[in-house]
């Protein structure tokens, strides 16, 4: 049996908590083993414990790797456009669309992780932490002079899209992505 490599072991721990920050949101925390993640990147889970202490672990990292794919996306956005204005319209444009309803696993940190968030222990506030600040950064994104507008539109959009996808296959739903853009659109201008 040969040993991984120092550069192979970094490497399966960062494919690890990008499969586990995918899974975490697209089936949630408790859905999701050790050994479901581990299979989705080929490896077994005998290995999952040299590279994280436990699943609690692995969540906190998992968390952190979601709000930053989420970040370099806002600021994709952001040098894509003009202007903030701009940015914000293309973020309604691709937040409140079908594609990201049906996709959690590639969407919203904020939405797709809040349900497991909410059920931490609050004697492990590391993940809340992480999670309140991702959620900070996405409200001050949206709103960079107010930061109770800011607040008021990332409520609005994680709620539609939660909202969405719970009912998702009605008519409810694409109503719910509807009335959410109309809101916001007249706010973020």
């Amino acid at each position: 049996m040969s040993r991984v490599s120092q550069a192979q072991a970094l490497e399966n721990r960062a494919s690890a908590v990008a499969e586990a920050a995918r899974l975490f949101r697209e089936r949630g925390v408790q859905e999701v083993s050790v050994a479901d993640v581990m299979k989705a990147i080929g490896l077994t889970p005998g290995g999952f414990y040299k590279q994280f202490g436990s699943k609690e672990a692995l969540v906190a990292e998992a968390t952190i790797r979601a709000f930053e794919e989420r970040s370099a996306y806002l600021a994709g956005l952001s040098g894509a456009h003009p202007d903030a204005t701009t940015a914000r319209k293309a973020l309604l444009d691709e937040y409140l669309s079908p594609d990201h309803r049906d996709d959690p696993g590639t969407g919203c940190a904020a939405a797709g992780l809040a349900g497991d968030i909410a059920k931490t222990d609050d004697d492990d506030m590391g993940p809340r932490e992480t999670y309140a600040d991702g959620v900070r950064e996405f409200a001050d994104w949206l709103s960079d002079t107010d930061r109770e507008d800011g607040l008021a539109a990332t409520a609005t959009l994680v709620g539609a899209i939660l909202l969405a996808r719970a009912t998702a296959g009605t008519d409810l739903s694409e109503d719910i992505l509807a009335a959410a853009r109309h809101s916001l659109e007249a706010q973020l201008s």
